[in-house]
């Protein structure tokens, strides 16, 4: 049996009456940023929500909402044959515990395992949130293709479920899956991106002082780390000063990936004076307005970067690559600008550009605001995900 924190004062004599939704994802951080306002209108709607994930310190961040909370083990650092049977038995094992109507999986492991869990255990109702592909699709190597036909083999199986909708938060994900695990336009749908508070993040006016260039993301190799640290000392070598652009480098090392960074390198670039360090930051609304610039030079498996959303509502113009998820979130050319991966002189060349450009720029930065608020909004992610699990239910009692 699962322990299990219940949290909020629920009467016994309505929750049985409940349909339970259940969360599986493979951190407690990533489902606040990335899934809780969708939770919260569920609880809202009358369900009874369930979170089933790894727990951080940010436990007490979620006791506030009244969820019930399943403390789960899922290593995301990868794992052998008898660690990823032992993760899958204990989500199978969960579902059969708390019944379910619907679960909603998030990230790879639980849409993998959970997937399948689903399946042997009667689920009624999945929704599988496939928020990018991670760097099982796009690293190199014998290794890495074996890996890839395994992991490829998995979400057959797991996309397999009679009841099921997969949501894809780009069309090159959803190409690329639909064809590996034969799925159904009936069964698949795109909705871009997480959505984004638009009154939250809002278009505040630039400030007047030296313009700061942006990269916010968890500090991996395969996020463009590296090359916009290059591209920021091509730009000092071609006399671009400290007092011509700051270039800035917001969140922090995970250790739990494989291609996260250092904390030496990143100590050696700040030691250069090639980009500052802010940290982890919680006010990123605030973060984004001081901004003139943001950049993300992924070639990371990307969904639809949160981080160019947020840029786009804050009415901040973007730099980032010609790459799935992260071309998804723009419109080239009139938000922002595309650059090939791994390029730095490319990204260099983009970042001189606005920085020289300022009313381009400005104007770039309108037309992303513009574009996060119709496309982007919390509230159209909200109610895209709630008409999906309705769906789903729907058709559930009829079979």
């Amino acid at each position: 049996m699962f322990a299990k924190i219940f949290l909020g004062a629920v009467d016994e004599g309505e929750t049985h009456m409940k349909l339970k939704l259940l969360f599986v994802v493979n951190v407690d951080w990533f489902f606040l940023s990335h899934r809780l306002p969708i939770a919260l209108e569920a609880l809202r709607q009358g369900y009874e929500v369930h979170i089933a994930t790894t727990l951080t310190d940010k436990i007490k961040v979620l006791q506030g909402h009244g969820l019930v909370i399943h403390p789960l083990s899922l290593d995301r650092s990868g794992a052998g044959l008898w660690a990823a049977s032992h993760e899958a038995w204990q989500i199978y094992r969960l579902f059969k515990d708390v019944k379910p109507d619907v679960v909603h999986l998030v990230t790879i492991k639980p849409v993998l395992f959970g997937g399948l869990a689903a399946r042997f255990a009667r689920v009624p109702a999945v929704v599988s949130a496939v928020s990018g592909l991670g760097f099982v699709f796009v690293a190199k190597g014998v290794k890495a293709a074996v890996r890839r036909w395994l992991v490829s083999s998995l979400y057959r199986w797991a996309l397999g479920h009679h009841n099921q909708q997969v949501i894809f938060q780009n069309s090159d994900d959803l190409t690329c899956l639909a064809r590996l695990a034969h799925l159904s336009d009936q069964k698949v749908t795109i909705i871009r991106g997480s959505g984004v508070d638009l009154t939250q993040y809002r278009a505040i006016p630039f400030s007047t002082g030296v313009p700061v260039i942006l990269l916010a993301a968890r500090l991996l190799v395969d996020k463009g780390i590296r090359e916009f640290v290059q591209s920021a000392q091509i730009l000092r070598q071609r006399g671009l000063s400290a007092k011509d652009a700051r270039f800035v480098i917001v969140g922090e090392p995970d250790a739990a990936n494989p291609a996260s960074l250092c904390p030496d390198e990143l100590a050696q670039w700040a030691e250069k004076n090639l980009v500052e360090l802010w940290g982890h930051r919680t006010d990123m609304p605030q973060v984004m307005g001081a901004a003139h610039l943001v950049v993300l030079p992924s070639y990371y498996g990307e969904g639809l970067p949160k981080v160019l959303i947020e840029a786009a509502a804050c009415g901040r113009a973007v730099v980032t690559t010609d790459h799935p998820g992260c071309r998804d979130a723009i419109e080239p050319n009139k938000t922002g600008l595309l650059v090939p991966i791994k390029n730095a002189l490319a990204l260099a060349d983009a970042i001189e550009y606005l920085i020289k450009n300022a009313n381009i720029r400005e104007r770039m930065g309108a037309s992303g605001r513009a574009l996060a608020e119709k496309e982007f909004a919390i509230e159209k992610t909200v109610a895209e995900h709630v008409e999906i699990y309705r769906k789903l239910l729907d058709k559930s009692e009829l079979q």
